[in-house]
């Protein structure tokens, strides 16, 4: 929230408008996804809010606010994260099983969709919480 309030004032005050989206998790709606991270499910949910209250306060600034809110994202920190024991693996495949297509996001699925929120080609998309999940919160 910090580095929002420095870049949004930077563009109230260069009067050109612009685009911000912030980066929040499926977990901000479903708790299911995995236990023990109430915590951080909480913090997701206020991250939407955030970006719903600032969609509404900067759209006179002509300043839009989205967030993209990625299932769980196999990178390399996932990765090892999953590895540490059959049990944690185990858990890796139940929860992509979930997911109707059977697999967790990849950062090359997340960034076209931010770069999407922060182009023109988006400008009537504001308040909005763009779920990357592989049609898991179509169920």
């Amino acid at each position: 929230m910090a580095v929002s309030k420095v870049i949004t004032k930077k563009m109230i005050d260069e009067g050109k408008g612009g685009s911000i989206v912030n980066v929040s998790s499926l977990a901000s709606t479903s708790p299911t996804m995995a236990t023990g991270l109430f915590a951080y499910c909480a913090s997701k949910a206020a991250a939407d809010m955030i970006t719903r209250c600032m969609a509404v306060e900067m759209a006179e600034y002509n300043i839009r606010v989205n967030s993209v809110n990625p299932t769980i994202v196999s990178d390399d920190f996932r990765k090892e994260f999953w590895i540490g024991s059959d049990a944690d693996k185990e858990q890796a495949e139940k929860l992509a099983s979930l997911t109707p297509l059977k697999c967790f996001a990849k950062m090359e699925d997340v960034i076209p969709a931010i770069i999407f929120l922060l182009s023109d080609r988006a400008a009537m998309i504001t308040g909005q919480a763009l779920k990357i999940d592989g049609g898991y919160s179509a169920r």
